[in-house]
């Protein structure tokens, strides 16, 4: 199944998009998804399009995936760049342990459901 069609990498989107209209458009924020649910959805997102353009691009087309220690790397890349580079650096960003943990929630639901 390509990613551009699978359901959970759809929902991922379209929460996503959700979230961010409600945010930024309409100014209505709910404390605990404002904190967490973009951090959950970032890998099954962002791994998501990432595996659809490598099977474009890959010859082995949609039999391509990615493995268990690519997905780690996403998830350590992220983990580090946004929860220990990005605070050090700019006062906008704040570290912050449970963002890890959604961020290796939301790598498992994209490997156990999109990456298949």
């Amino acid at each position: 199944m390509r990613v551009l069609k699978n359901p959970v990498f759809l929902m991922a989107c379209l929460l996503f998009w959700i979230n961010q209209y409600l945010e930024k458009v309409q100014g209505i924020f709910i404390p605990f998804v404002h904190a967490y649910l973009d951090d959950l959805l970032a890998m099954p997102v962002v791994l998501g399009i990432t595996l659809q353009v490598f099977q474009w691009i890959h010859p082995l087309k949609a039999s391509f995936r990615f493995t268990k220690v690519q997905v780690l790397v996403g998830w350590l890349y992220f983990s580090l760049l946004f929860e220990v580079l990005l605070p050090r650096w700019s006062a906008q960003y704040v570290a912050d342990p449970w963002d890890v943990l959604a961020y290796g929630v939301g790598a498992v639901l994209f490997y156990r459901f999109i990456n298949k």
